[in-house]
């Protein structure tokens, strides 16, 4: 039976050196790949792996927006070939679809296998310098208006408790997001804002909301984790 590798992938247009070597080692010795979107993990394989040849490659996709039959993605290890699960960024399985597969996995008795990698959850909250003893993650938060101050008063007052709270918005909302968290938050509540992380663009920084709202930041369209504390 195959074995299952969850490969982290970059954050980004970031350099190759945020993935240790062993991550190229076993791509380069893959043939199958579960992944959410073939266009870009062939050009992540092709960047850690250049020598492998492309049209060797057996690469299924995940639709995330479908239901799926999870299981049929592990056929490979069954007959004895081992997989490697590419996340679209940062690591497979959390905040992924990828998830879904290793369960499964674990069921089969399946060895699973996750490399070292960046996520940009992690990095985010190592350098929020808000509470790592405790922490949850909260996805994207309601679109609705109403249902969003409800989200974030509540959040809030879980982060004034002492759980630090992170959850994330589509990039072209970042900015919106950004005023309704400094017009709904109370003053002294700390906000940490973590943009383009390993990227040459990085901005991380941690300030209480009454300084946000006089700091001019541009979010549009960056990949950033928000994080609230205490």
């Amino acid at each position: 039976m195959g074995n299952i590798y969850l490969i982290p992938n970059l954050l980004g247009e970031s350099s190759l050196e945020v993935l240790p070597s062993q991550v190229a080692t076993i791509v380069q010795s893959l043939t199958y790949f579960v992944v959410e979107n073939e266009k870009s993990a062939r050009k992540f394989i092709k960047q850690i792996a250049p020598n492998k040849v492309q049209a060797e490659l057996q690469i299924a996709v995940i639709n995330k927006h479908h239901e799926t039959d999870f299981a049929h993605f592990l056929t490979p290890c069954l007959q004895g070939h081992s997989i490697g699960i590419i996340s679209e960024a940062g690591c497979p399985g959390i905040a992924d679809p990828g998830a879904d597969i290793v369960r499964i996995a674990h069921q089969k008795k399946m060895r699973v296998i996750p490399l070292v990698g960046p996520s940009s959850l992690l990095l985010a909250m190592m350098s929020s310098g808000l509470n790592g003893q405790n922490f949850a993650f909260n996805g994207y938060l309601p679109i609705e208006k109403q249902e969003r101050y409800k989200t974030l008063k509540n959040l809030e007052s879980k982060a004034r408790k002492g759980q630090a709270q992170l959850f994330i918005e589509t990039p072209y909302r970042n900015n919106n997001l950004l005023t309704d968290l400094t017009s709904t938050l109370q003053p002294d509540t700390l906000l940490c804002i973590a943009c383009d992380i390993t990227l040459p663009t990085e901005e991380i920084s941690t300030l209480p909301i009454h300084q946000w709202k006089k700091k001019t930041i541009d979010l549009q369209k960056r990949p950033t984790i928000f994080i609230l504390g205490s």
